[in-house]
This record gives C-alpha cells, structure tokens and sequence, in this order.
C-alpha cells in the first residue's frame, strides 16, 4: 500500500528531487518566506487580519438591512469555518504525524543528496502541517474570495507546498496529503456551519412571522 499511495513507484523521490536539487543564490529565501507564511502559529495573527477585513467589507456601502444581513452572516461564517477548521485540523495532524511517523528527507535519503534549508527535521513527515495550514486558510476563504483573489490564494497555496520540498523538509507526498487532509476538514465544518446557519436563520423567521 504504500509502495502505491506514499511512494507513487518511485517518482515521490524523483519529484523530490527535482525540486530540491534547483538552487539559486535568492532561491532559498523566497522558500522560507513561503514557509514562515505558512506557519501555523501566525493563526491569530491571520484571524485578526481577516476580522477587521471583514468589518471594512460588510460596512464599505449603502445597503439595506437585509443585504447587510447577508453580508454580515456570510463573514461571519467565513471566521467561524477558518476558526474551527484551524481547531480540528490541528488535532487532526496532532494524531497522524506521530501516528504514521514517516521519516523526513534527511533521514529517508542519503544526506548528501539532500539540500536542508535551516534545522533539519527527521520525524513525523506526513502529513506537512505547512501546507496544511495555507490550504485551510485559502480553502476558508474561498467563498468570499473574487476569481483574482483565488487565483493568488491557489499560488499562496502551491508556494508552500513547494517551499516544503525545496528546504528538504517533505516529500511531495507529505504536502499532497496536507492538502487533501486540510481541505476535507474545512469543507466538512463549512457544510456544518452553513446548516446552523440556515437552521438559525430558519427559526428567526418563523419567530417573527408568530411575533
């Protein structure tokens, strides 16, 4: 098994490499600003940033009540799935990684062979938590997000994944399962809050139309 869904006959390495073996003088640096970018721990920091978004948008123009309604309980849902998505998938990765304890390029390959970027890493490889967390965030703003705005949120998202591989932290594998781990917990809390939405919004109708 996984000969087929980790190692991919062999060409999990080569892509590895392939991506490892690419240097250039700036390279390095804008991989670890990829990676510092998606870091996990910048979680406050990116929910601050999205909150006081989010005030600015729901109250940028004209509108009546119930457009600023709409406005304002689609944004709040965006906050809440990114906000529980971050909880879930946190403890999602706290049981896998030492769980499947995949060792890490330094040590699976020949030291050599493998570019490090910064302090190498040697256990617990799969799923990558770093691009985990830049498909949670691009994945929980989707719904708000324009076709401009995606189209860099899927670039944020393949940068990280890419960054993981070029510093010698992950193989592709790793950062492909962080993605598809990511983004099934986003959608499956984004189907969640969205019918506690309809339900409250269902209840406040039927409320008003009694009163």
């Amino acid at each position: 098994m996984k000969e087929i869904f980790y190692d991919w006959g062999g060409a999990n390495v080569w892509l590895f490499h392939a991506i490892n073996d690419i240097r250039f003088g700036w390279l390095d640096n804008v991989m670890l600003l990829g990676t510092g970018l998606g870091d996990h721990t910048l979680f406050p920091l990116y929910l601050g940033a999205l909150t006081l978004f989010a005030l600015v948008i729901v109250n940028k123009s004209a509108q009546d009540a119930m457009q600023y309604r709409v406005r304002v309980i689609r944004w709040m849902a965006v906050i809440a799935v990114f906000s529980c998505a971050y909880l879930f998938d946190g403890l999602l990765l706290g049981v896998l990684k030492p769980l499947l304890d995949f060792p890490r390029p330094p040590l699976a390959l020949l030291p050599d062979t493998v570019h490090v970027v910064g302090i190498p890493e040697f256990h617990h490889s799969l799923p990558s938590g770093h691009s985990s967390f830049a498909m949670l965030v691009t994945a929980s703003l989707w719904p708000v997000l324009n076709r401009s705005w995606r189209m860099v949120g899927v670039l944020f998202v393949l940068w990280v994944g890419i960054s993981r591989m070029s510093l010698g932290a992950h193989f592709p594998a790793d950062v492909l399962a962080g993605f598809v781990s990511s983004l099934a917990v986003v959608l499956l809390v984004y189907v969640a809050i969205q019918r506690l939405v309809r339900l409250i919004v269902s209840r406040a109708s039927r409320s008003n139309g009694v009163s």
